[in-house]
């Protein structure tokens, strides 16, 4: 029995390269590709879907929030992340939402296959890359560390390009305290700067 795959993505080139890929494995079949959450949901009222390729950002939904879902409305479909994102945190918060694998996009193809192939007889696969971002990190986080609404004023700040001392000036604290708050924001999300960690509150959906 063939193994039915559905793809998730809202880029149409990466549905189509990954639809092809898959055309040339006889053990595996098609079923669906959706350009977001919502065609998805729908989707799968009337199809049954063995392994689910997902995009974690899609144009209507974050992947993150969907795979959560899902993985409590359809417990036997086995997720497996398909993203550009190599960072630890958002690589080990998927795979906490119950993601059973998790492949860059520009892993290989024979990688991508084997995904479907071991997540479908029920073993978790991690492309050679995603195992190389997770091994690199200091530890894994096991949840998104959540920020305070001033250490949200402050990252919203940095993000329009504010000095310390421009952010200390409109909050109206002093810049010792600014620098405590990037130097906690840091520690929190394992990064080396606040303009990596404002690029993760980001993709995260925070900010």
């Amino acid at each position: 029995m063939k193994i039915k795959v559905a793809i998730t993505d809202d880029h149409p080139i990466v549905a189509q390269g990954l639809q092809l890929v898959l055309s040339n494995e006889t053990d595996i079949e098609v079923v669906g590709v959706f350009s977001n959450g919502s065609q998805l949901l729908k989707g799968l009222q009337n199809q049954i879907i063995d392994v689910l390729l997902l995009d974690i950002y899609l144009n209507d939904t974050s992947g993150l929030d969907l795979c959560k879902q899902l993985s409590v409305s359809y417990p036997e479909m086995k997720i497996v992340a398909i993203s550009g994102q190599d960072e630890s945190m958002i690589i080990s918060q998927m795979l906490q939402n119950g993601a059973k694998g998790y492949v860059l996009k520009n892993a290989e193809n024979e990688e991508i296959v084997e995904a479907i192939r071991k997540v479908d007889n029920g073993t978790r696969f991690l492309c050679k890359r995603t195992q190389e971002a997770l091994s690199k990190a200091d530890a894994p986080l096991n949840e998104i560390p959540k920020i305070t609404r001033r250490e949200k004023e402050v990252l919203m700040l940095i993000s329009e390009g504010k000095t310390t001392i421009e952010i200390a000036d409109q909050l109206f604290i002093s810049p010792h305290t600014v620098e405590s708050h990037r130097k906690n924001l840091m520690e929190k999300f394992q990064t080396k700067s606040t303009a990596s960690v404002v690029n993760l509150v980001k993709k995260l959906g925070l900010l």
